[in-house]
């Protein structure tokens, strides 16, 4: 089955935009992980690394701004379900010279899947880490944020092709 044989879940019969009825739904342990990157100079790696950022620790915010907007997540995004998240992990790590990676994965057992909530984590804290950063870089490049992973659910297990 090709991308053109499946139909956008979130337009009912006329084309108008639907939140997805997911009451009959079996509910089932479900995972996603999503990553986004930030280049930025490799100065303000080193600051972020040596804890020398006059707001604080980067890293420390970034990850609690990741895990409060997977909470949120159905507030941002019109269509998305809230749902009771059970874990949210938010991982940063420096990638020398020029870099910061951040893996976020998210679970529950529900009715819906998790991946929105995953990517949300990612941007919002690649967004924290611009935001900290911006006095001293106004340069940083977000960028590679994307679906990782995800387990659970009708639709299976989804690897991406290429994850780095």
């Amino acid at each position: 089955m090709n991308a053109f044989e499946h139909t956008l879940t979130h337009l009912d019969a006329e084309g108008r935009a639907s939140m997805v009825d997911v009451t009959d739904k079996d509910p089932s342990n479900r995972e996603a992980q999503a990553q986004a990157w930030v280049r930025m100079l490799p100065s303000t790696l080193k600051l972020i690394q040596q804890n020398g950022h006059p707001k604080g620790d980067v890293f420390a915010v970034a990850r609690i701004a990741g895990i409060m907007a997977a909470k949120k997540t159905h507030e941002l995004i019109p269509l998305c379900h809230p749902l009771m998240l059970s874990s949210i992990h938010v991982e940063l790590s420096a990638e020398e010279p020029d870099s910061v990676k951040i893996v976020s994965t998210c679970r529950l057992n529900g009715r819906t899947g998790v991946e929105l909530e995953a990517l949300t984590a990612a941007s919002v804290a690649a967004l924290t880490i611009y935001d900290m950063c911006k006095a001293v870089d106004r340069g940083m490049v977000i960028e590679r944020v994307q679906l990782l992973r995800k387990q659970g659910g009708k639709s299976g297990t989804f690897v991406a092709g290429d994850a780095q």
